[in-house]
């Protein structure tokens, strides 16, 4: 169970370690969304996270082994930077 504790004129959320564990959220920025009149906590995912092994993996599986990586390699810091 978690509980609201006191930090200064704010307030805390405390997380029982095995929680924290079982979520996936240790050492990571986390994001807050009101839901349903409760609280959803999720860690913060970067822009293409793990694109580049998937699409390693699947090139793999289909015998492929060069990769134009540019594309990969560019920087993006949200979906919204897409143009089409």
């Amino acid at each position: 169970m978690a509980h609201l504790i006191k930090i200064g004129n704010s307030q805390g959320l405390r997380i029982p370690k095995p929680l924290i564990h079982q979520a996936g959220l240790e050492n990571k920025e986390l994001k807050f969304q009101v839901i349903n009149g409760g609280l959803f906590v999720t860690p913060v995912r970067k822009c293409r996270h793990g694109w580049k092994e998937a699409v390693e993996k699947t090139m793999a599986a289909h015998g492929r082994d060069e990769m134009d990586s540019e594309w990969l390699d560019a920087e993006l810091t949200a979906d919204s930077d897409w143009e089409w």
